[in-house]
């Protein structure tokens, strides 16, 4: 458990993430904001706390022994750029080139721009299957580190996930985790109305993965889980339910906010509930 003093520096850190990714995507005019803001918890906790990681961008001693992490949900880019920058992995001031031309920091995360970035991604479907890969390289290497993909739960209808998540099971691949962001919304409309999902849990226990569903904005709770997860015998799945939108009072749950910018107006509201 997360002491009084770390729960406190980590809510400090995740408003910050918010205010980053909403002045992001107001000064690029563009990007997806809900659903970076849904996942701003979890990413915090995976890079202050659970994973093996360095700033230090293969330069570390320590490089090849680093936990992988893939951002399947290419799109949420605004929230792992933040979360890179409040890391060290580059200057902070650099969050305001997002979008723009010649930036590092593009649309979805290209990992011959930046460093941090394992692996380019944006075609929903895919970062599960490049996770086996790789899961599969560090077993053939005896190397300990452990694969982490986050996704989201509109490309769950994607059947390429479904047959990754049966390769890892088939392989035992022990050292894969996948964290879904279960916000319950895609660009479109809810996830249930356009191609139900539910019982996930059921679906994925079904497929081999231990799987355990948590509050994806307790900070306690994806701490513990992510320490019973490294220990997992087999491939384990979070199903974190979410808020979209999380911290923007006209933004949350709301399907619209998925990859729109907000105006001057909206920008000045939601800036002052982030900062309240």
């Amino acid at each position: 458990m997360l002491s009084n003093e770390e729960l406190e520096n980590l809510e400090n850190i995740c408003k910050k993430t918010r205010i980053n990714i909403l002045k992001m995507v107001h000064n690029a005019a563009s990007g997806h904001i809900g659903g970076a803001l849904s996942g701003v918890e979890i990413l915090n906790v995976l890079y202050n706390k659970s994973l093996n990681i360095s700033p230090e961008w293969k330069k570390s001693k320590d490089f090849e022994q680093r936990d992988r992490f893939i951002l399947s949900k290419g799109h949420a880019s605004a929230l792992l750029y933040s979360v890179l920058a409040q890391r060290g992995f580059f200057k902070e001031e650099e969050l305001m080139t997002f979008r723009k031309f010649n930036s590092r920091l593009q649309g979805h995360p290209c990992c011959k721009a930046l460093d941090g970035i394992e692996v380019s991604t944006g075609s929903l479907g895919q970062g599960l299957a490049i996770g086996c890969g790789m899961a599969a390289g560090l077993k053939m290497d005896n190397n300990p580190a452990k694969v982490v993909v986050y996704m989201g739960d509109g490309e769950l209808q994607e059947g390429s996930v479904w047959e990754a998540f049966m390769q890892a099971s088939h392989r035992k691949f022990d050292n894969i985790i996948a964290i879904i962001d279960r916000n319950g919304l895609q660009i479109d409309g809810s996830t249930e109305y356009i191609m139900s999902l539910e019982p996930l849990d059921k679906k994925l226990e079904a497929f081999g993965w231990e799987t355990v569903t948590i509050d994806g904005h307790d900070l306690n709770r994806i701490y513990e889980t992510m320490e019973t997860a490294k220990k997992a015998k087999q491939p384990f799945a979070i199903i974190a339910n979410t808020i979209k939108g999380k911290g923007v009072s006209f933004m949350e749950n709301n399907a619209g906010w998925h990859g729109k910018a907000p105006d001057d107006e909206q920008f000045k509201l939601a800036l002052a509930e982030l900062k309240a």
